[in-house]
């Protein structure tokens, strides 16, 4: 059989990447197949905070905090959730072999590429109240020097080296319709070349189809993406019997080429394609002012002090507080039967709390500046955050309550919001905040939070009224949901190989990355620890391509 290469790797994502470094370690020739133009190259991981889940760090150990792959691990399982005996097979064992490489070689595979850490470590997904429940029990969230942009760099610089001594072809404008099987394996990919395309990154491009292509090689590695952006596809694997059902309206949280086309196609092919009823969606989506994509929404990164009320102005009940347990939350907000929910937050929460998701919100970070990372100390000064909140859509400002709910109402068809009613809640929330102690999980959970010297004195503001003048003006934020991440994918043994229905393995066929559940079909189960998808990006890509090199004649 006449090959182009030893391996095609369908998707020039992260995963594809890094799965690309190591074959090419090793000295394996690699075609990258994507249906985007090169602006594109390194996925959503260009788009990310850059945040990596990492356990009994360096960074935690300075910082005092208590971390052990046990609780790790426990922490993961239990958050998890596996509960199939089909499906969750190989996901539960690649749970226990990220963990094991979240507290050991992890840190040390980047640092050696050239990635930093900031000394902070981020603490967010607090879970829902319970020691053996979701969540996480220590701060994890590592924030990367550079964002996710620095984080594509640092695999996407020596796969570039690699394609000056020729072992590296990049097929941009490829799209990939067909997996090429014979004799039970897969040998190749056959599909359109679209017409050339200068489009920035992100934005949506043409599907117009100018000719036809078919590679060849030893083994074919899927690792192109989730389907966060096809809304059809979500709604078709819309869990309603647990979550409730889909919103009528939804942002999205990912560029519009995530599509999920490869599941469909793999799983066309005889590979298993499990659990994609399982969906990794954040409730505090905003509209963004300047969109890249369609439907652009950005997620509101949340402290854990702002005032949560449904669409009809009810307070939402414990432990569902920002920050704590988005899927939980997710199930509640679906049974009010209405597709928005409500930030109420002080000028002094918004100094402090309002924090944007994505590398083109956070410039401190993305841009390695030292300088305007001191500006997070009072966040409201960051361009993105002013430009969010003086142009955004779902932001609101008014000195008065009153006003603040009339304009909230103006926003919304409906339902109308009962002035008494918030305005109970929000009196009978400020009555807990005279003393140190008192009766409201919330305010708790926000005194348990600032007792980490990080959150306190970056994250969180001090407990204080919402109806107090001196923290004003007041400040309402309109939040649906946001699509994003794929917790579900193609099934695969711990080697990133393919799996079928029966169980038996795919010849010649891998995946890795979000297209993998990042990993086995999905590693995360139900509920996501955050700081974990770029990590599991890493940590697939980088089995699968170990694995084909070995494997490869």
């Amino acid at each position: 059989m006449s090959t182009e290469a030893d391996v095609i790797v369908v998707g020039s994502g992260l995963a594809g990447l890094v799965a690309t470094y190591e074959l090419t370690r090793a000295g394996r020739r690699v075609v990258i197949v994507d249906q985007e133009n090169q602006n594109n190259l390194g996925g959503q991981a260009f788009w990310a905070e850059g945040s990596l889940f990492l356990v009994d760090s360096p960074e935690q150990r300075r910082l005092g905090i208590k971390d052990s792959r046990e609780l790790a691990l426990s922490d993961w399982l239990a958050s998890a959730g596996h509960d199939r005996d089909s499906e969750d097979r190989w996901a539960r064992r690649w749970a226990e072999a990220y963990v094991d490489f979240a507290a050991g070689e992890k840190r040390d595979y980047v640092y050696r590429l050239g990635l930093r850490l900031l000394p902070l470590v981020g603490w967010i997904e607090r879970g829902e109240g319970t020691a053996t429940g979701h969540g996480n029990s220590v701060p994890r969230l590592h924030y990367t020097w550079g964002s996710g942009p620095e984080v594509v760099r640092t695999f996407r610089k020596p796969v570039s080296a690699a394609a000056t001594r020729g072992l590296v072809t990049f097929k941009y404008r490829h799209r990939v319709d067909e997996l090429v099987i014979e004799g039970g394996a897969a040998v190749g990919v056959r599909g359109a070349v679209l017409e050339p395309s200068r489009e920035p990154r992100g934005v949506p491009s043409s599907r117009k189809e100018t000719g036809r292509f078919e590679i060849r090689a030893q083994a074919v590695l899927i690792a192109s993406g989730g389907m966060g952006a096809n809304h059809d596809l979500v709604r078709a694997h819309w869990p309603a019997e647990r979550l409730g059902p889909a919103p009528a309206t939804m942002l999205t949280g990912v560029p519009a080429h995530v599509d999920g086309r490869m599941l469909q196609i793999t799983e066309r092919a005889g590979g298993s394609v499990v659990n994609l009823d399982r969906m990794w969606f954040y409730n505090e989506g905003i509209k963004n002012w300047a969109p890249v994509w369609p439907g652009h929404g950005v997620r509101l990164l949340p402290g854990p002090s702002p005032l949560w009320l449904d669409a009809t102005g009810q307070r939402l009940p414990p432990p569902l507080f920002p920050s704590h347990a988005s899927l939980a939350t997710l199930r509640h907000l679906r049974s009010t039967g209405h597709d928005h929910s409500w930030f109420l937050m002080t000028h002094s929460m918004v100094d402090k709390e309002f924090a944007l998701s994505g590398s083109d919100q956070n410039p401190d970070l993305t841009g390695k500046n030292c300088l305007l990372l001191l500006q997070r100390l009072k966040k409201s000064t960051m361009a993105p955050i002013r430009a969010f909140i003086e142009n955004g859509e779902d932001i609101l400002v008014s000195r008065t309550l009153p006003e603040l709910v009339e304009g909230m109402n103006a926003l919304t068809p409906g339902p109308l919001l009962d002035y008494a009613r918030v305005e109970r809640e929000v009196v009978a929330r400020d009555r807990q905040v005279a003393n140190d102690y008192g009766k409201d999980i919330q305010l708790m959970a926000v005194r348990n939070a600032r007792a980490y010297l990080p959150e306190k004195a970056v994250r969180i503001a001090a407990p204080h009224r919402l109806l107090d003048p001196a923290h004003g003006p007041l400040v309402a934020v309109r939040l649906r949901l946001l699509t994003r991440k794929t917790l579900g994918g193609v099934q695969t043994t711990l080697g990133s190989q393919v799996v079928r229905p029966d169980g038996t393995t795919f010849d010649g066929l891998y995946a890795a990355g979000e297209a993998a559940g990042f990993g086995g079909g999905g590693v995360h189960g139900y509920n996501a620890l955050e700081g974990t998808f770029l990590g599991g990006c890493i940590f697939s890509g980088r089995v699968a391509g170990r694995t084909l090199a070995h494997n490869l004649a």
